[in-house]
C-alpha cells in the first residue's frame, strides 16, 4: 500500500466533498437536527402524572392524604370529580393516567383506629408508565399510613413509633434521575452510526453511475488504496460531527462529563473508523446509489436504534435478540459512551468493548476491499 497514492485519493474526495456544498451542509446539520430533536422529544422521566381525586369522605384527613398527592412532583391533580363515571371518562379520552378514589368512612375508620383502604386507578393501557406511576402512588400511601400510625401511637400511649429500618438511598452516576442524561450519551452514538454510513454508502456506487470508476481503474492505485482514501476524506466530516454532538450533549442538554476527553476521542476515533468502512461496503456491494442509500438507512438506523442498548435495557431482551446485538458495534460504542460522561471510567473497565469495535473496523476493512477488487476484476 502506498502513501503517497492514498493521499491522492483523500485529496480527490475532499475536492468531492468541498464542490458538493449542499450536501456537504447537510452533513454537518443533519447531527444538529437529529440531536435536539431527539434530544428533547425522547423524555422517559414518568412525572407530573395527570391525575384525578375522588374525595368522597371530604374530611380534614382526607384532605390530608390528597395534599401529599399534591405536593409530589410525580403528580399533577388536573380536578376533583364526585363520581366515578367522570373518573372513567377521564381515563377513556386520555386525559388523565390515574385517579385516587377516598372513601366516605375513611376519616372515622382512621380515628377508630381501623385499617382503611384508599383506591387507586390507572390506565393501564402503556403498562410500564402505568407500573411506575403505581409505584410513586404506593411510596406516598406507604409513607402516609407510617405517619398515621405513629400519630396514632403517640396519642394512645405517648410513645412516637420509629421505623424499624432506616433506608437511605444513594443513586450514583445520575443522581438527579434524569433520562435525558441516560439518553443524549446513546442517542451520539446513534446519530454518528446513522450519519457515517449515509456519508460512505454512495461514494463507489456514485463512481460506478457516473463512469469515474473506470478512470481509476487505469490507474495504479489499489482497492486498499481506494477504500482507505475515501474513508479517511470522509473522517474528517465525522469528527466535526462527533465534536458538535458532544458538545450540544454537555452544553444543550447538560449532561454531565465525568471522564477523559482523550479516551473520548480514542474510542470515537475507532467506532467512526470501522462505521465509515461499512459504508463503503454497501456502496461496494450495490449496484446503484439507490439501494446504497436504501441499505445504508436499513442496516444503520433500525439496529443502532432497537437493538443498541440506547432506550431497552439489552438485559431485558430475548437470549436470542441479545446474540444477535453483539454484532451490532453501536451496542459496545454506546456502553462506552455511558461509561465515559456518566460514570467517569476508562480504558482498564471499556478495553473489552474498545477492541470489538477495533476488530470490526479491520474485519469491514478487509471486506470492502475485497468486493471492490472483484468489482475491478
Amino acid at each position: 500500500m502506498s502513501v503517497r497514492r492514498t493521499l491522492a485519493m483523500v485529496r480527490k474526495e475532499l475536492r468531492h466533498i468541498r464542490r458538493d456544498a449542499r450536501s456537504l451542509l447537510m452533513a454537518l446539520a443533519l447531527p444538529m437536527f437529529l440531536m435536539l430533536l431527539f434530544g428533547y422529544a425522547l423524555n422517559l422521566d414518568v412525572d407530573r402524572i395527570p391525575t384525578l381525586v375522588y374525595d368522597a369522605d371530604q374530611s380534614p384527613e382526607s384532605r390530608s392524604l390528597v395534599q401529599k398527592f399534591q405536593g409530589s412532583r410525580f403528580f399533577e391533580i388536573e380536578g376533583f370529580v364526585d363520581n366515578y363515571s367522570a373518573i372513567e371518562r377521564g381515563i377513556d379520552r386520555g386525559d388523565i393516567l390515574m385517579a385516587l378514589a377516598i372513601p366516605r368512612d375513611y376519616s372515622r375508620r382512621i380515628r377508630a383506629g381501623e385499617p382503611v383502604a384508599a383506591q387507586i386507578l390507572l390506565d393501564g393501557s402503556d403498562s410500564n408508565t402505568a407500573s411506575i406511576a403505581l409505584g410513586y402512588a404506593q411510596s406516598i400511601v406507604q409513607d402516609y399510613s407510617v405517619t398515621l400510625r405513629s400519630e396514632g401511637a403517640d396519642r394512645r400511649f405517648g410513645i412516637k413509633l420509629q421505623q424499624a429500618v432506616d433506608a437511605r438511598t444513594r443513586v450514583w452516576y445520575n443522581s438527579t434521575l434524569q433520562s435525558k442524561n441516560y439518553v443524549v450519551p446513546g442517542l451520539i452514538a446513534v446519530i454518528l452510526t446513522i450519519i457515517a454510513a449515509l456519508l460512505t454508502s454512495l461514494t463507489i456506487a456514485r463512481e460506478w453511475e457516473m463512469g469515474t470508476m473506470e478512470q481509476l481503474m487505469s490507474t495504479p492505485v489499489r482497492p486498499s488504496e481506494i477504500v482507505l482514501g475515501k474513508m479517511l476524506a470522509f473522517f474528517f466530516i465525522g469528527v466535526a460531527d462527533t465534536v458538535l454532538s458532544v458538545l450540544v450533549g454537555v452544553f444543550v442538554f447538560d449532561v454531565p462529563f465525568s471522564g477523559s476527553v482523550w479516551v473520548l476521542a480514542l474510542t470515537s476515533t475507532v467506532f467512526l473508523t470501522g462505521a465509515l468502512f461499512w459504508g463503503i461496503l454497501l456502496s461496494a456491494v450495490a449496484k446503484s446509489q439507490l439501494m446504497a442509500f436504501q441499505m445504508g438507512i436499513i442496516s444503520s438506523f433500525l439496529p443502532a436504534f432497537m437493538l443498541s442498548g440506547f432506550i431497552y435495557a439489552v438485559e431485558n431482551m430475548p437470549p436470542a435478540i441479545q446474540a444477535i446485538t453483539r454484532l451490532i458495534p453501536t451496542r459496545f460504542f454506546v456502553t462506552i459512551l455511558k461509561g465515559i460522561f456518566l460514570k467517569g471510567v476508562g480504558l482498564e473497565v471499556l478495553w473489552t468493548d474498545l477492541l470489538y469495535l477495533a476488530g470490526f473496523s479491520i474485519v469491514v476493512f478487509l471486506l470492502a476491499t475485497r468486493r471492490l477488487r472483484q468489482k475491478l476484476a
